[in-house]
């Protein structure tokens, strides 16, 4: 156990039994800290069969053997892994290229907007807040719909 449980480290009495009483089932107590739960135990006999309660599940749980799956779970599990991975890499690369060549659209949109010098500067920055206005728009909308798409409640619903 650590120094720091050696000590009382400004904790309620109360935490500070529950904390001696949990290195107790870990078997990380010794010294000073024993011999203040074993006062602790004394005086209240609740704490001891509240320990003991936590001993024996202790020993229920290192006794505790997960069972074991059939072969179908795993089969259908690493399918679902594969098509996730899969999935998510296609979203990457589709998301990279929309990106890029959106980029590359909307700077050569905006680039001849501002060289434009026949059209009035308001009209000019009015249809530049305008596409950026749709552009967020669109790539929020699009971002919802597939999002909520995946945690739709009523999507397996036959009416």
């Amino acid at each position: 156990m650590d120094d720091t449980m050696e000590e009382g480290n400004g904790m309620p009495p109360e935490e500070r039994v529950r904390h001696l009483m949990m290195a107790e089932v870990d078997r990380e107590i010794s010294g000073k800290a024993r011999l203040e739960l074993e006062s602790a135990l004394e005086a209240d006999p609740d704490l001891r069969d509240e320990l003991e309660t936590f001993q024996r599940l202790k020993e229920v749980t290192d006794t505790m053997t997960p069972l074991k799956p059939p072969g179908e779970t795993w089969d259908s599990y690493w399918e679902h892994v594969y098509r996730r991975l899969e999935r998510g890499i296609g979203w990457v690369l589709v998301s990279l290229g929309t990106i890029t060549v959106g980029t590359w659209a909307l700077w050569t949109a905006v680039s001849e907007l501002i060289r434009d010098t026949t059209m009035p500067a308001y009209i000019r920055w009015g249809m530049l807040a305008l596409i950026a206005g749709f552009v967020i728009l669109f790539v929020s909308v699009v971002r919802e719909r597939l999002f909520m798409q995946k945690k739709d409640p009523y999507k397996d619903v036959i009416r």
